[in-house]
């Protein structure tokens, strides 16, 4: 049913707006905690990061910015989405916590979709001391299947990838594709920062399945100590 609002400019930037509130409220009011805090202090400290995180969590993860921002270690963050109607909704509402969009995806089945040209943007990014953030299932799925672009850019970047994923004790995981789990108000939440993979430039593939499999153990953990 929102799809066709969604391909309207007006309506999306009202949807951005009213769901940017909403997610303002849910999150100011969870009683966040930040779990691997070892793994993600140099970062906040100003190590540039290849930040990856399934989709399913995103409307979660502004917590870890805001998190960041508290510390007063906030740095430039730039945000990968899709260059469809339903990625430029997503930039609209992560705009509206900070972050810089990027439009391009991921590569998959040798369909580019923009991926060469936000991938130089990101790599210049991450070359001048921002942070970058990938859902590397997003934006259409399959659901927690890493496509290759984010072990590419942590390649040729040279810069490390913290896996992350955040979980809240009230939500709502809603029907699309990726199960997105919205938060929400007055909850329990929780962040989880994984160990990050260095990825080697010769040979990025191979550390593919390391990096799911990071992402896939930090909303595990998550999950657990939301129960």
């Amino acid at each position: 049913m929102l799809k066709p609002l969604l391909r309207r400019p007006a309506a999306q930037a009202l949807l951005a707006a009213l769901l940017g509130r909403y997610l303002a409220l849910a999150l100011r009011t969870t009683r966040w905690t930040l779990h691997g805090a070892e793994h993600v202090a140099p970062h906040f400290a100003g190590e540039p990061a290849v930040v990856a995180f399934w989709h399913e969590r995103l409307p979660l993860m502004p917590a870890l910015w805001r998190r960041a921002q508290l510390e007063r270690r906030a740095a430039r963050t730039s945000i990968l989405v899709s260059r469809h109607s339903d990625g430029r909704f997503i930039g609209d509402l992560m705009r509206r916590f900070g972050l810089d969009v990027v439009h391009g995806s991921t590569a998959r089945n040798g369909e580019d979709r923009g991926g060469a040209a936000g991938l130089r943007i990101l790599l210049d990014r991450l070359a001048g001391g921002a942070h970058v953030v990938i859902t590397p299932d997003g934006p259409r799925g399959p659901r927690r299947r890493a496509a290759p672009g984010v072990a590419q850019l942590a390649a040729l970047s040279g810069r490390r990838v913290l896996p992350c994923a955040a979980q809240t004790s009230r939500r709502r995981v809603l029907g699309s594709w990726d199960r997105m789990v919205l938060p929400l108000p007055f909850g329990r939440g929780v962040i989880v920062c994984g160990a990050t993979i260095a990825v080697a430039r010769e040979d990025a593939a191979a550390a593919l399945p390391a990096i799911a499999a990071a992402l896939d153990d930090a909303a595990a953990r998550a999950d657990r100590l939301c129960r």
